[in-house]
């Protein structure tokens, strides 16, 4: 039984019709854990179990573990929540509990770029906290590392299409590592359906390209045919923004802080090497596939 948390969400949605298109799932049964099973399409109702609610909720997680082999594992990010750590603790501690009891044997998780390197880094910090703490289990384990999804563009496709122009809190020209959530499913799901494979691994999900924010803006005027700039604002313009935006005063300092360290330590830059095999999608494709249809819709 392969369980998928976040069903609805990016990522899992992609992991979950990856599992249902693939020629040998018969083989494993697929369970979801959906706080509104009603999002989810008649085909995934049709042909998985549903548990319905949280799986930070013990009692949830429970229910969905028994007879689970493989769990794909993503927290989801919370605006309002009032402590990035407490939150991503408060869905890891009910995993945790369910390994320690032998409910699960192999677990796939969204994780992030930056192990040895990042400090105080908001939202990384705790994605990496959460990797040392379902590692202590003992379980088999694989951390997705990914660096920043190119997808997080898409919530400024107004301002590209009326501005042509997009913001990020990080130097213009220095290296940004990037990924799609495409990707990190695809290999998400190769993992899940394999289960030949043992202890603990980092599994790094970084794209092709060694772009500058200032590269990646030459890339997008290309494909979109005008010109698109980057503005680099700050971090307290970044905080301010997110707030804004719904975010509680702890979550956005949280991102503020991510920032400050992809800027500071490099985290997402250039040190860390792509990976095509995992990664195979570059900037250039994901804007004529993705990016050029949202701004024309």
């Amino acid at each position: 039984m392969i369980v998928v948390t976040t069903p609805t969400g990016q990522i899992g949605r992609q992991v979950l019709d990856r599992l249902l298109d693939a020629p040998d799932r018969t083989t494993a049964g697929i369970r979801v854990i959906a706080r509104d099973p009603a999002r989810l399409s008649p085909r995934v109702r049709q042909h998985v179990e549903i548990v319905e609610g949280s799986h930070a909720d013990p009692a949830v997680l429970t229910k969905a573990c028994a007879d689970a082999d493989s769990v794909f594992w993503l927290v989801p990010p919370t605006q309002g929540a009032d402590s990035v750590e407490g939150h991503f603790r408060a869905f890891t501690a009910p995993l945790c509990e369910q390994i320690a009891h032998g409910r699960v044997r192999r677990v796939v998780a969204v994780s992030t770029l930056g192990r040895g390197v990042a400090e105080n880094a908001g939202q990384i910090s705790a994605s990496l906290a959460m990797d040392e703490a379902i590692e202590a289990t003992g379980v088999h384990y694989r951390a997705l590392c990914a660096p920043f999804l190119m997808e997080n563009l898409l919530g400024q496709v107004e301002s590209i299409r009326d501005a042509g122009m997009f913001f990020l809190a990080l130097t213009r020209d220095r290296v940004l590592r990037t990924c799609t959530s495409g990707d990190i499913a695809g290999t998400a799901a190769r993992l899940l359906l394999d289960d030949t494979w043992t202890g603990q691994e980092d599994v790094p999900v970084v794209g092709p390209d060694d772009l500058s924010p200032e590269g990646m803006a030459q890339v997008a005027s290309e494909v979109l045919e005008r010109t698109i700039r980057v503005r680099q604002t700050g971090t307290a313009d970044y905080k301010a923004t997110a707030m804004r935006h719904g975010a509680s005063e702890a979550w956005a300092q949280g991102l503020a802080d991510m920032v400050q360290a992809l800027d500071d330590q490099g985290c997402y830059g250039i040190d860390a090497p792509s990976t095509p095999e995992s990664a195979p999608t570059d900037f250039r494709r994901w804007c004529h596939d993705v990016l050029k249809p949202a701004v024309r819709a």
